[in-house]
């Protein structure tokens, strides 16, 4: 049939209308295109088709530096131009806020303020994540493709830091060369590289067991000269985070950035915003909603390797910070030492049994893509704090978390700032700021 594709999800896909008026998710179209799809799923509430032919290409389509653009999953947004990407982020915003917050059109106005994003573009990733398959016999590394279930063998990504476009393809051909002397069980490749350091490191994510640590090291550095080369093991195969030990193989053992003039070592399993120059952009806002004072006490849940904890730290007599995952747990002491900061209580574990049993002037949390516990809002709401700041990578979550704090009646939200941390992608981030 014939659609015109009028917005986008939060997602790769179009959105279009039948004859009836029923919804179609079109993958292969961005809005403003009209496009001859194939129906490949039919529901009662909606269908899902396919692009055969763009008929008339939307005035909002542009070309990508990437070849691989309509195959690779790394950048599905890259045909669309960033007028378009940015205005769709924050239609998603407003529809999720509306459909699954419950709030008006009038309410969800004065809630979302302009969208922030950085300079950059294409080459603002600070890491890439790589796959290996066999291809012909041989080990290749690629990315997963618009189909999940595809591997992308690519030379370089246009997304990845440019000071360093040359790494995929030279660790992709070492990995490829060391492969042809035995089994190295890789589950995925991690390239971590600063723009601000200049630091580079290379993570391989294996099973327990034996490994070639002598040959792989002398190959990697000779192809690269990374500064840190690590072997992350994992406990539970490919989609595992659970880590059995990290090993140095060659080099420093951490990655080294600069985020906000504060010095950062972080280590291959912890989470680090991908896009530095971006991530500024969320200290800058939630340090603007909290405005902590010196005499203040901060509560940080779910504080990672210190993005938030250092900033409050810097501007309160004492935070707060609470974090289940060991590595990240590791990573935050030792970044708290380099900035020589000893007003943090760094609480290793789950934010709701961990809760901090002192009260808070100001509260920063940075859950997940699942959001919030029914539980950890209700914690939150007998802390004391006068201003929450909660960080939200999924729009969807953060208009059902909104909506239990607005039911619970404690705190109500007063800005939603949408920031593209992801550009080329539907991706997200929203600083949420709520006050008693």
């Amino acid at each position: 049939m014939q659609l015109t594709i009028t917005s986008m999800t939060y997602g790769s896909d179009g959105i279009a209308r039948d004859a009836s008026g029923k919804a179609v998710f079109v993958s292969g179209g961005l809005v403003g295109d009209t496009v001859s799809a194939r129906i490949v799923e039919e529901g009662q509430r909606f269908s899902r088709a396919v692009v055969e032919e763009v008929l008339e290409p939307s005035p909002d389509r542009v070309q990508a530096p990437c070849p691989f653009v309509d195959i690779c999953g790394g950048c599905p947004w890259g045909s669309l131009s960033l007028d378009a990407q940015r205005a769709a982020k924050i239609e998603n915003l407003r529809s999720c806020l509306e459909r699954i917050g419950g709030f008006s059109s009038d309410e969800t106005q004065a809630l979302i303020k302009p969208l922030r994003h950085a300079k950059d573009a294409w080459g603002y990733r600070n890491k890439i994540e790589l796959t290996p398959h066999k291809q012909a016999g041989k080990l290749r590394l690629g990315m997963h493709g618009r189909n999940p279930q595809d591997i992308v063998v690519v030379p370089a990504c246009p997304l990845f830091e440019k000071r360093f476009a040359g790494a995929v393809r030279s660790v992709a051909g070492a990995i490829g060369f060391l492969s042809g002397s035995g089994d190295l069980m890789l589950e995925r490749v991690g390239i971590r590289a600063s723009r601000n350091t200049g630091a580079l490191e290379v993570a391989l994510w294996t099973p327990t067991g034996g490994f070639p640590r002598a040959q792989v090291s002398r190959v990697l550095t000779e192809a690269i000269r990374p500064k840190s080369i690590v072997r992350v093991m994992s406990k539970e195969g490919r989609r595992a985070r659970r880590v059995s030990g990290v090993e140095v193989l060659a080099g420093e053992g951490s990655w080294h950035e600069t985020l906000a003039k504060e010095s950062m070592r972080i280590s291959a399993p912890s989470f680090f915003q991908v896009n530095t120059r971006a991530a500024e952009i969320l200290i800058d806002l939630v340090m603007d909603a909290l405005t902590p004072k010196p005499h203040e006490v901060a509560m940080d849940l779910y504080c990672g390797a210190g993005t938030f904890t250092i900033p409050l730290a810097r501007r309160s007599a004492y935070v707060a910070a609470v974090e289940a995952y060991g590595p990240a747990v590791r990573d935050l002491r030792r970044n708290l030492e380099i900035a020589g900061l000893d007003n943090v209580d760094v609480i290793g574990g789950d934010a709701v049994r961990e809760f901090p049993d002192e009260g808070a002037d100001v509260l920063v949390v940075d859950p997940p893509r699942a959001g919030l516990e029914k539980a950890a809002i209700d914690l939150i709401a007998k802390s004391g704090a006068r201003d929450i700041a909660y960080v939200s990578c999924d729009p969807a979550t953060l208009a059902r978390d909104l909506a239990r704090f607005v039911q619970e009646g404690t705190y109500h939200p007063i800005s939603a700032t949408p920031a593209d941390l992801f550009p080329q992608t539907y991706h997200m981030e929203t600083v949420c700021h709520l006050t008693r």
